[in-house]
C-alpha cells in the first residue's frame, strides 16, 4: 500500500511553450493600473470601512474570496500551463468538444414500466439510462428492462446495487445472449459498499467477504466489459448530507484511495483499479465555485493517482457523472427548483464532467411526473444545442477568479485528505466518527445561515408565495439512502425544517379549519412602516400564516380598533425605532383591554427602549437577527392547539 500522507501537492506535464512566450500588448494606450490603485479607490468608496470585513466572501469552505482578482493573483499557479486533455486534466480530457453524456434515471422499479419509460426517454434524446437494479433478481426481469434498447449504443447504468455478483451475472448473462461482441458496451454498477458503511455505521455483511466475493466478478468483469464501470465512488452523499465542497472532494479522495488500498492488496494494479471507478457527483447551486471543485477534483486525482506509479497514460484520468442537488431543491414554490437545476447543470457541464443527471424538479415530493422529467432532459439540451456548450472546452479558462478558487479548493481539499490519512485511511475515519462529525460541523453552520436567512431559498424561508399550499401534492419523498444508524450519515434537504413549520400549519388548517393570523398594525414613517411590514409578511408567510394587512393608519386609534375586529392572536406593529417608545404602550393597553391573549409583538429591535416596551405589554420583537426556525417553532407551538 502506498502511503500519502506525505506527499506534495505536485503537477508533471508539459508546459504549453506559447504560454511562455511574452506576447504583445493588445492596447499599449493603456497605462497599467497597479493594485495599490484599485485599492485606494476602494479605500475612498468604503469612506475608510474595514475591506475585510465589507468586500471579501468568507465562504464556508473556509477559503476567503476578493471582490476582484488581478493577474498576479494567479501568477505562482502551475496548473494554468496546462492544455486540455493534458495532465493534470484541470481542463478535461477533451482537446475539442465538450461533449457529455445525457442521462436520465428511472425511478420505476417495475421493470415493464421502467423499460418502456427508458424507451421514452431515448426516443427524446437521452444517451445514458440509470435503472434501479435492487429488486433485479432473475434473469426474466433483465430481459424485460432491457427489451428493444440498444446497448450498444446507449449507456446503461444501474443504481442501488448492493451485490455485485447477482446483477453482474444477470447483466452478462444477457449481453452473451443478445450481444456475442459486446466488449464495447459502456455504463457501470452502483457497487459502493464503502458508502454503505457511510450512511448506516455498518457495511452490508462482512467487508473481507463482500471484497473476497467481487474480486473474481471485477477482474471477469473487466476482461469482459472492459469500458464498463464497476464501482461508483459516490461522492454525491457529501454534498446532500451538508457538507462544504472542500469536505465533498477530500472525502470522495479518501474513499476511492481506500478502494485501490483494499483491490491493490488483492492484486490488482493500479491501472486496472482506476478503470473501475466511475465518480458520482452532486452539483450545487454555489456556481463558480462548484464549476471550480470539478475541476480541483480531477486535478487532485491526477496527482493521487501518479503516486501509485501507474503504466498506462490514461490511469490519472476519472470518469465524473454529475448529479444536480438534491440538498437545495423545496417543496414550496418548487418551480424555482427548475431555475436551481439549470445553474447547477451549467456549473456541472463548464466545469467538463462526462456525465450529468437533471433531477426532476419534483423529487422532493413525489414520484416525477412526465412533464418535470421532460424539463429536466430539455435543460441538458438547451445547454447542449442552443447555448453551445458542447462546442467549447473549458471556457473558464484563464478567468482570475476561476483559476484562483480552482486551486484554493484543490490545496485545501488536499489538506482534509491528509487528516483522513492520519486518521488511518478512509474506513477508521468513518468508524472513528471523523468524517460525520466534521461534515455536521459544516452542516449546523449551514442550518444556522437558513434558519437566520444568511442563505435564500426563494419561496421557502424568503419571499414565500401565501396563497401556496403543498400538502395535498406530497406523495412520496425522494428515496436516497437514509441513515440506520444515528452515527451515520444523514442525507437531507435545507430546506425541511421550514416546511415542517408550514405543513404543520396547514395540517392544523384541515383538521381545525383555521388559520393563524397575523395583523400588521403599520403606522409612523411611512417608509419605516412598509418596510418593516414587508419584512413581517416574509417572516410568518414562512409558517404559512395568514396576513392582515392594509395601507397603515395616521389614526392610531383606528388602527387598535381594526385589530381588535380582526380577532388576530398576533399584532405586530410595524413603524420606525424612534417612534416605538411613544407608540407601542398606546397600542399594547389599547388591544390588551378587549383581547387580553393578544401577542403584541414589535417589528425591529429598538435596543433604548426594549426593558420599557416590555413593562408595558410588548411581548416579543422580531427583526433581521431573530433566528426564524426557532421564532416560528414558538409561534405554531402557541397557536396551533
Amino acid at each position: 500500500m502506498v502511503t500519502l500522507q506525505n506527499i506534495k501537492f505536485c503537477y508533471n506535464f508539459e508546459e504549453n511553450s506559447a504560454m511562455e512566450k511574452d506576447t504583445k500588448r493588445l492596447f499599449t494606450e493603456f497605462p497599467p493600473v497597479t493594485t495599490a490603485e484599485w485599492e485606494e479607490i476602494l479605500f475612498q468608496d468604503l469612506k475608510g470601512a474595514d475591506y475585510q470585513k465589507k468586500l471579501v466572501w468568507k465562504t464556508i469552505e473556509g477559503i476567503d474570496v476578493k471582490p476582484y482578482y488581478r493577474e498576479e493573483d494567479i501568477k505562482d499557479i502551475p496548473h494554468l500551463k496546462s492544455n486540455p486533455a493534458g495532465f493534470p486534466y484541470v481542463r478535461g480530457y477533451k482537446k475539442d468538444m465538450n461533449c457529455w453524456d445525457v442521462r436520465c434515471d428511472i425511478e420505476e422499479t417495475d421493470p415493464v414500466k421502467a423499460n418502456k419509460s427508458a424507451l421514452d426517454k431515448i426516443a427524446s434524446g437521452a444517451g445514458s439510462i440509470g435503472f434501479r437494479a435492487k429488486d433485479i433478481i432473475l434473469k426474466e426481469q433483465m430481459a424485460a428492462l432491457l427489451k428493444n434498447i440498444d446497448i450498444s449504443k446507449y449507456h446503461i447504468h444501474f443504481t442501488s446495487v448492493n451485490c455485485l455478483k447477482d446483477i453482474s451475472e444477470l447483466f452478462t448473462g444477457y449481453l452473451q445472449k443478445n450481444y456475442p461482441e459486446h466488449k464495447g458496451i459502456q455504463g457501470s454498477f452502483n457497487f459502493d459498499p464503502l458508502a454503505f458503511l457511510l450512511l448506516n455505521n455498518k457495511f452490508y455483511g462482512n467487508l473481507e467477504k463482500i471484497f473476497k466475493e467481487s474480486v473474481p466478478y471485477l477482474k471477469r468483469l473487466s476482461e469482459e466489459i472492459p469500458d464498463f464501470k464497476k464501482i461508483s465512488v459516490n461522492g454525491h452523499y457529501y454534498h446532500n448530507s451538508g457538507a462544504s465542497i472542500v469536505q465533498e472532494v477530500a472525502f470522495t479522495l479518501a474513499q476511492a484511495n481506500e478502494y485501490i488500498s483494499l483491490l491493490t492488496d488483492e492484486g490488482f494494479s493500479v491501472d486496472e483499479v482506476s478503470h473501475l471507478f466511475q465518480f458520482s457527483m452532486a452539483a450545487g447551486s454555489n456556481y463558480f465555485m462548484e464549476l471550480a471543485k470539478f475541476r480541483a477534483l480531477r486535478m487532485l486525482w491526477a496527482n493521487m493517482i501518479i503516486q501509485y506509479n501507474p503504466v498506462e497514460d490514461d490511469t490519472a484520468m476519472m470518469f465524473i457523472h454529475a448529479n444536480t442537488s438534491l440538498w437545495n431543491k423545496t417543496i414550496y414554490d418548487a418551480h424555482v427548483n427548475i431555475l436551481r437545476n439549470t445553474t447547477e447543470a451549467m456549473s456541472a457541464i463548464l466545469g467538463s464532467i462526462d456525465s450529468l443527471n437533471v433531477q426532476p424538479y419534483d423529487v422532493a415530493f413525489t414520484k416525477p411526473t412526465e412533464l418535470s422529467e421532460r424539463i429536466s432532459r430539455n435543460i441538458q439540451f438547451i445547454l447542449k444545442e442552443e447555448s453551445y456548450l458542447g462546442k467549447i472546452v473549458d471556457p473558464a479558462a484563464g478567468s482570475y477568479y476561476i483559476e484562483y478558487i480552482t486551486d484554493a479548493i484543490a490545496r485545501e481539499s488536499w489538506k482534509l485528505f491528509r487528516k483522513v490519512e492520519k486518521e488511518g485511511g478512509f474506513i477508521q475515519a468513518v468508524k472513528s466518527g471523523f468524517i460525520v462529525e466534521e461534515i455536521g460541523k459544516t452542516r449546523q453552520q449551514r442550518d444556522l445561515d437558513i434558519a437566520m436567512r444568511r442563505t435564500t431559498l426563494l419561496g421557502t424561508n424568503q419571499y414565500p408565495n401565501l396563497k401556496e399550499t403543498a400538502l395535498e401534492k406530497i406523495q412520496t419523498l425522494n428515496e436516497e439512502p437514509v441513515s440506520a444508524d444515528k452515527k451515520g450519515l444523514e442525507i437531507y434537504r435545507g430546506a425541511e425544517v421550514f416546511e415542517e413549520i408550514r405543513l404543520e400549519t396547514e395540517l392544523y388548517k384541515t383538521q381545525s379549519g383555521k388559520i393563524p393570523a397575523v395583523f400588521l398594525l403599520a403606522t409612523g414613517n411611512l417608509g419605516m412602516r412598509k418596510a418593516r411590514a414587508s419584512f413581517i409578511t416574509n417572516f410568518f408567510g414562512c409558517a404559512g400564516y395568514k396576513i392582515i394587512d392594509s395601507s397603515g393608519y395616521n389614526d392610531l386609534f383606528e388602527g387598535i380598533n381594526e385589530a381588535v375586529k380582526s380577532k388576530a392572536p398576533v399584532v405586530v406593529i410595524c413603524s420606525s425605532d424612534e417612534e416605538y417608545a411613544t407608540i407601542s404602550p398606546v397600542i399594547a393597553k389599547g388591544i390588551k383591554e378587549k383581547r387580553p391573549d393578544t401577542v403584541i409583538v414589535v417589528a425591529g429591535y429598538p435596543k433604548d427602549s426594549i426593558e420599557i416596551l416590555q413593562d408595558q405589554g410588548i411581548d416579543d420583537f422580531i427583526h433581521m437577527r431573530s433566528n426564524v426556525t426557532e421564532t416560528l417553532k414558538k409561534y405554531n407551538a402557541k397557536l396551533l392547539r
